[in-house]
């Protein structure tokens, strides 16, 4: 059964889609059949994978809304064992249309159901925010990877994640659990830089992986030409930082399930 993974920060520009494109990429990589669900009305991770938004016949909003089976919906990307199911522009009308839906927070759950026993890992891309899409994401999930810019006021934006995540795991899905947390885009040259990773690692320990996204310049091109760090420089610190984190991640759910 896959190992169903969160990537969730209701703040914006925090790494979410990268993270996610990056770790998908290198466990795919490690030889782990990976599903990228793209649940980001942006698009980031699908144009980050190479494909793109103008011709997509069927996308996670057809899943959503006029349950297209999630098979039906798969593009493969450049990576072997790496698929999508990516996103269009009408994915911002899918939060409307759920809320008339009857056990709305259910859904993605239910829907993944035909394919949990055909993956290793399912990674859900999160909008930047709590609705019913992150909602729905949490819900589905096994664990959260939380990535948290190390910058003024990510604490406070971290501590109510966290607050609902508990709310989820108390009414929703009693399996869930906070996986990690991942410092991104990090220049610890940077005295803020440092006293936020520092407080992060005070209050939540164990949480937070203890590999560091660097804020890297190969890593911020790769989306636009449509390649995981993997592809585009995979000999950059970027790329490093997220092989290393990828081997945490499977260490820990590997951890979770023996």
């Amino acid at each position: 059964m896959a190992r169903a993974i969160a990537i969730c920060n209701q703040k914006g520009g925090v790494g979410k889609s990268t993270t996610a494109v990056n770790v998908g990429a290198y466990l795919a990589l490690s030889g782990k059949k990976t599903l990228l669900f793209d649940l980001d009305p942006q698009g980031n991770a699908t144009t980050a994978c190479g494909i793109s938004r103008k011709d997509l016949k069927q996308d996670s909003y057809a899943v959503l809304v006029y349950s297209v089976p999630i098979q039906d919906a798969v593009r493969s990307t450049t990576i072997e064992r790496l698929s999508i199911v990516p996103a269009s522009l009408d994915l911002a009308g899918a939060e409307i249309f759920l809320t008339g839906v009857e056990n709305r927070e259910t859904v993605l759950r239910r829907l993944c159901e035909p394919v949990v026993s055909q993956y290793d890992f399912l990674l859900f891309d999160c909008p930047p925010s709590l609705g019913l899409l992150t909602v729905n994401a949490l819900v589905a999930s096994d664990s959260t990877l939380i990535p948290v810019q190390c910058e003024y006021l990510a604490l406070e934006g971290l501590n109510a994640l966290m607050h609902a995540v508990s709310l989820i795991k108390q009414s929703l899905n009693p399996s869930l659990r906070v996986g990690g947390i991942v410092l991104t885009m990090t220049d610890f040259r940077a005295t803020l830089a440092r006293e936020v990773a520092g407080e992060v690692k005070k209050f939540f320990k164990d949480l937070v992986f203890n590999t560091a996204i660097p804020r890297n310049i190969r890593l911020a091109e790769s989306p636009s030409f449509g390649k995981p760090i993997c592809l585009y420089d995979p000999h950059s610190s970027g790329a490093l930082a997220y092989q290393l984190l990828t081997q945490e991640v499977i260490e820990k759910e590997s951890a979770v399930t023996t």
